[in-house]
């Protein structure tokens, strides 16, 4: 029975173990299973493998500066509150923060999607004759899944990532314990003639290839989201996110030398169902049926945690009066933001109908240009306009990881494929008319000054 004194709010009941586990549950989901024949097709070789560690550095280098800003700003919402203080919360930071919400509706989804999508791929591989138009209907079905799985306390929602965590590295330890016999460096670095010529075509390559990288390391922020429900916040952020890129990035060079070294290079660029085609190379029919198995296990994980983190983004923002007031709602008994739950599992099951390379290439375009390019220029502004700020951690070896993240997201914009970033660049205009439409109507910036003026 719910307590009628208690002032209703986000629970900190969330301490290191269960963040941590958050997080790599969301990092470690479909992504590297249904990349990696992406990644070696990009750029026609194991030399893809590049796009791995560029990533992984990138996620470092960026992962300090959400440990940064995470500890000092430990709100639910993450970035909403970083880019608000951090460019004014009555000038441009109030343009910016609504904007991060905006892509939120859109590019949350679409990572939901992608590892729906995933799923229901991988469940193609038990049920063959399923056809290509019920696994659409089956990954749609899943989002739906996650929200009823989620329609509950957060306590017992972090308990249950811990317990959820258990089958991801199983799966993953299973692909690296078996693989390390068959480690073979004359597959891993069979390169093709020309592999590492500086041309145009590639230094674009490697740009796509650290793209779905990228995808895959994305989630190592999502403890961020989930601030305000993090016991001791300034400790625990920064280390579950370190903690996180750390453990992740070493399961996936792991995974990635141990699948090469089975099964060539050339054969994996085409392969649907790549981590079951290698354990069925090396146990048989019946383990790759096992392994298909806790495939859809980890993309079921890992979107669980995603929508639970991106769920508390609109409602943030719509208790800061910065987005609709109906976000704002919390359940009335369990103190967990059910509208925004409900709303980006629905719009998720309607992006899983989509295919899957424009999923992943158009939400990570889209987070770069309208999320992660202006954080990290917004962790130098908010340095330079507050540095009397408390800051419980601070980036290692300033200013350094902060630059390689911007000059990294720059990267990865100017080597998207244009359809993504034509999608990007028209969820910031149109998300910039919606903001401008809002802000002339309630006489807000920019607006607010011209009024004063008047």
């Amino acid at each position: 029975m719910a307590d009628p004194t208690r002032k209703p709010g986000l629970r900190r009941d969330l301490g290191f173990l269960q963040a941590t586990s958050l997080s790599i549950n969301e990092m470690v989901g479909i992504g590297p299973f249904i990349t990696i024949p992406l990644l070696l097709a990009t750029m026609g070789g194991p030399q893809a493998l590049l796009g791995w560690l560029i990533g992984a550095a990138l996620a470092f280098c960026d992962g300090l500066v959400w440990a940064e800003l995470g500890a000092a700003m430990p709100k639910a919402g993450g970035s909403y509150y970083y880019l608000r203080d951090a460019y004014g919360p009555q000038s441009a930071g109030r343009w910016l923060s609504f904007l991060v919400v905006w892509q939120v509706m859109f590019s949350a989804p679409l990572s939901v999607a992608s590892g729906a999508i995933g799923f229901a791929n991988y469940f193609h591989y038990l049920a063959p004759s399923l056809s290509s138009g019920e696994v659409r209907v089956l990954a749609s079905l899943v989002p739906l899944a996650l929200v009823l799985l989620l329609y509950r306390r957060i306590r017992t929602v972090g308990n249950l990532s811990v317990v959820m965590l258990a089958g991801v590295l199983a799966g993953c330890l299973w692909i690296i314990v078996s693989g390390v016999p068959h480690v073979s460096p004359s597959r891993i670095f069979d390169f093709p003639p020309g592999a590492f010529h500086p041309s145009l075509i590639f230094w674009a390559g490697l740009g796509h290839a650290t793209l779905y990288a990228l995808y895959d390391y994305f989630g190592y922020y999502n403890v961020c989201y989930l601030a305000e429900e993090i016991r001791d916040p300034g400790r625990v952020i920064p280390r579950a996110i370190l903690a996180s890129i750390a453990i992740v990035g070493v399961m996936y060079l792991l995974m990635n030398t141990s699948i090469l070294s089975v099964v060539p290079w050339r054969e994996a660029e085409h392969s649907h169902f790549i981590a079951s085609t290698y354990i069925q190379i090396l146990h048989g029919r019946w383990a790759g049926r096992a392994m298909t198995l806790l495939m859809l296990w980890i993309a079921f994980v890992s979107v669980f945690s995603l929508l639970l983190g991106y769920s508390r983004v609109p409602y943030a923002a719509a208790v800061d009066g910065n987005f609709f007031k109906i976000f704002a709602r919390l359940h009335p008994t369990e103190d967990f933001p059910n509208v925004s739950l409900v709303a980006l599992g629905v719009v998720a099951s309607a992006f899983s109908l989509l295919k899957l390379p424009e999923v992943i290439a158009s939400l990570v375009a889209t987070r770069v240009l309208l999320q992660y390019l202006p954080q990290a220029v917004g962790f130098f502004v908010l340095r330079v306009r507050r540095p009397e700020m408390p800051r419980p951690f601070r980036m290692w070896l300033y200013p350094i990881p902060g630059v390689i993240s911007v000059l990294g997201w720059i990267y990865i914009l100017i080597t998207s494929a244009g359809d993504s970033l034509a999608f990007a660049l028209a969820i910031f205009v149109l998300g910039t008319a919606a903001y401008l439409l809002r802000a002339r109507k309630r006489q807000e910036w920019p607006f607010e000054a011209r009024k004063s003026l008047a």
